[in-house]
């Protein structure tokens, strides 16, 4: 495995233990999944690299797109509950409620 294999798992792990472990607050859940995004980003961008095809150009922009259409709608979702709910913590937050 070299380096910047480890790098980018290690990474990405991380992230994901972020979102396990702090997942109390929306905005650090949303953080950790755009950390984990854009690990995704930089794998596939190198990948793409690696190979040296044009083929898999593509991937990692259409990644990129997804993920700033995932960290708006997150946001939007955050303002939302923040107005009516009045926190961004996750415990507040019950479908009942609505």
């Amino acid at each position: 495995m070299t380096p910047i294999h480890y790098a980018c798992s290690s990474s990405y792990f991380m992230g994901l233990v972020g979102l396990v472990l702090y997942r109390t607050q929306l905005l650090s859940a949303l953080l950790c999944l755009e950390a984990m995004m854009l690990i995704l980003f930089i794998s596939l961008s190198l990948w793409a690299l690696q190979l040296m095809s044009t083929m898999f150009a593509a991937c990692p922009m259409i990644l990129l797109a997804l993920s700033a259409c995932e960290a708006s709608a997150g946001l939007a979702l955050l303002v939302a509950t923040a107005r009516s709910h009045g926190s961004g913590r996750l415990k507040n937050l019950s479908l009942l409620r609505c």
